[in-house]
This record gives C-alpha cells, structure tokens and sequence, in this order.
C-alpha cells in the first residue's frame, strides 16, 4: 500500500496481550492451568452483579445511557464529592486518553515514570506529544527527578500510586509537599488502580485535592471497578477532578463510552458494600501468607500496597516463567521491565496460592535457583 503512515505511529509497539488461557493450555499440554499474571479479581464479581447483568440481558435493545446518571449519582454519594466532578470510562484507561486529547497538542510535554502504566506513554505519541520518562528510585516515583523535567512546555504528569509493577505507595505526607509547589499550569494524574487495596494511612485525601486549586496545581484521581471490584471483562472506570476539567474531558469523550451492562454491573458492585469487605480481607489473607511462603524457599519479597508483589527469585525470570507455565501456573516475568530476575504474581485463591508455592519451590529447585 502506498499509504503514508505517520513517524509517531510507526514507531509504537502495540500493547502486548497475552494469549488466552485455553490456547496456552493447548501448546504447552497443559490442564486445569491457574492464571497469576494479570492482577484479577481472582473470586470474580459479586453475586448480586451476576444477578443484574442476567437481568438487563433483555434490554440490549437499547442504546446505554449516555450519561452514566444512576452510576455517577451513586459515586457521588459514596465519596462525597459531586456529579460533575466525575468522568466515566471503558477502563480507567480511557480517561488517560480523554486527558491526552484535550490537553496534549504536538510538542507538548508529559512526565511518566518507568516502569509503569504503559498505555501512558504510547497516548501521548499518538497524540505527538514528548514523552519524559523517569526511571524509578529504589522501586519508588523519583518526585525530585519529576521536578527538574518539568518546563513551560510540560502539560500533564502521570503518577500510578500504587505503582505497577512495584505495587509501592507514596507517603501522603511527601505526596502533599510534592504537590504544594509544583506549577499551576500542570495536571497531575494520580492514577490510583489499586487504592482499594493500601493501608488507610497511605489514602491521600482526594476531596480536598480536586477542590480548592487555586494557587496551586490541579490534580485528576484515576479509579477502577476491574480490580476489587472484579469487573476486568466489563471495562467500568472512573475519574475523579475539578469540574472545568471534568467539562473539558466530556467535549472529547464519546456519547456512549460505557456500554449498559456495564453500567449496571458497576452499580450492583458498587452497591454490595459487603462483598467487597470480604474481597479485601480475602487479599490482605493471600499476601500475608504468600509473602511469609515464599520467604522460605529462599527468594525476596517485596512489600506491596496492591492485590500483586514482586518477588527476587534469584535467576533469571523468563527461564523460572517457561517453567511454571509447564506446572500450569501463570506468572508474569519483569523482565521486559527491567528486572531481570523478578516475577510478578496476583494474589489467588487459597488453593490457588498454594498451588502457586509447591509449584515454585519445585520450578526454584530444577533450575537450582536456591
């Protein structure tokens, strides 16, 4: 074809899916495979939203509501803020998009760090704008290196907190004097994806972050119902911002972003307050017991603020990937990240963590790791 493809676009690498699970199981031979790698929900959805989804099936009929009105309205209640400081999105994801379109031209600057969410980065080139990319201090945001790319030219900063894949959190407190003198004329994303899962004194107080910024940089919270909610297939995000900024977004958003079944599915969820007690306490359960587990058999876990952690395996990650894949278990290696010699995992279910542990104590042993 003689089609002109621009230089910002041929140069992306498209983000990477991994295979589905039954196709994995076909060429490695495997059955009953358990998958650790993605940061699911690993119990699924509540009841109740199972319940409403079969119930809506009879009207897909219909075109969803565009404006998300019964969802908005019940968030706005839950985190005390108003309707017209929240934006919905197919995914959190796509609020990171929406930011971009209305607020990066060419030549204009974003600050992410590395690693992290990679779609930050890859919608800024779309879009021509320059990316500035700060690599992580001690598994943790740089926030002195982030001050000094910052220019007249820098329009937005993305910062995943937790982080992905170090599953670390700012302190609040540093958080606060970070954001205190940055520029005005600066958007900074917080990109909060696992929230959910920090300790209460690591929250930073989003009401009074989004309200009152004058004299001082505004600030977007990114949230999502795929993670302790488990609504990965349904794509339900949400943001959370001034309302001039949450006008801009809407101009440059599409009318019917969230389909209905996920609209109601994200209601339901957002509803059953106790089911998603039960998620957290489920979470907080795996990773006390996997970290203490994995500690034995000689590798190093890392402390994490999220339903994932990283672990030290001591040898080489892909090699120790390949062979869980043969166990049937499903990791994911960080060496594409950098970190040659760490896997991330997702916490499971009780059996599934277990499954997980007798699996790399044996994968540890043939590769004589420990």
């Amino acid at each position: 074809m003689k089609i002109r493809i621009p230089e910002n676009i041929a140069t992306i690498t498209p983000y990477p899916p991994g295979k589905p699970l039954d196709e994995l199981e076909r060429e490695y031979g495997i059955t009953d495979s358990i998958k650790l790698a993605s940061n699911e929900n690993p119990w699924g959805p509540s009841p109740k939203v199972i319940r409403a989804l079969r119930a809506e099936l009879s009207q897909l009929h219909r075109y969803p509501d565009g404006s998300c009105y019964y969802l908005v309205q019940a968030l706005a209640e839950k985190l005390g803020i108003a309707p017209g400081e929240i934006v919905m999105g197919n995914g959190s994801n796509e609020i990171i998009e929406f930011l971009v379109k209305a607020f990066v031209q060419e030549g204009d600057e974003v600050i992410t760090s590395h690693p992290s969410f990679l779609m930050y980065q890859k919608i800024v080139q779309v879009r021509g704008g320059i990316n500035h990319v700060v690599p992580l201090l001690d598994m943790r945001h740089d926030l002195a290196g982030i001050k000094k790319l910052v220019s007249e030219k820098t329009r937005l900063l993305f910062i995943d907190n937790p982080n992905n894949p170090t599953g670390t959190a700012i302190p609040p407190v540093e958080l606060y004097r970070f954001l205190s003198d940055f520029p005005e004329s600066v958007i900074v994303v917080l990109d909060e994806a696992y929230v959910d899962f920090m300790d209460k004194k690591l929250q930073v107080d989003f009401y009074s972050l989004i309200r009152n910024v004058e004299g001082r940089c505004p600030v977007v919270f990114l949230r999502t119902f795929s993670k302790a909610y488990g609504l990965s297939g349904l794509r339900v995000g949400y943001g959370m911002m001034a309302r001039e900024i949450a006008e801009c977004l809407h101009k440059v958003r599409q009318p019917f972003n969230i389909n209905q079944m996920a609209q109601v599915g994200a209601l339901a969820a957002l509803e059953d307050e106790e089911y998603y007690q039960l998620t957290l306490d489920r979470t907080a359960k795996a990773r006390a017991y996997l970290s203490r587990e994995v500690d034995k058999l000689g590798c190093t876990s890392y402390p994490t603020e999220t339903n994932f952690f990283l672990i030290d395996v001591q040898g080489n990650a892909d090699k120790l990937y390949q062979a869980m894949l043969y166990k049937g278990v499903i990791v994911r290696s960080m060496s594409a990240y950098g970190f040659t010699n760490f896997i991330r995992v997702t916490f499971g279910t009780e059996e599934e963590n277990k499954r997980f542990v007798k699996s790399l104590a044996d994968c540890l042993g043939e590769l004589g790791y420990v």
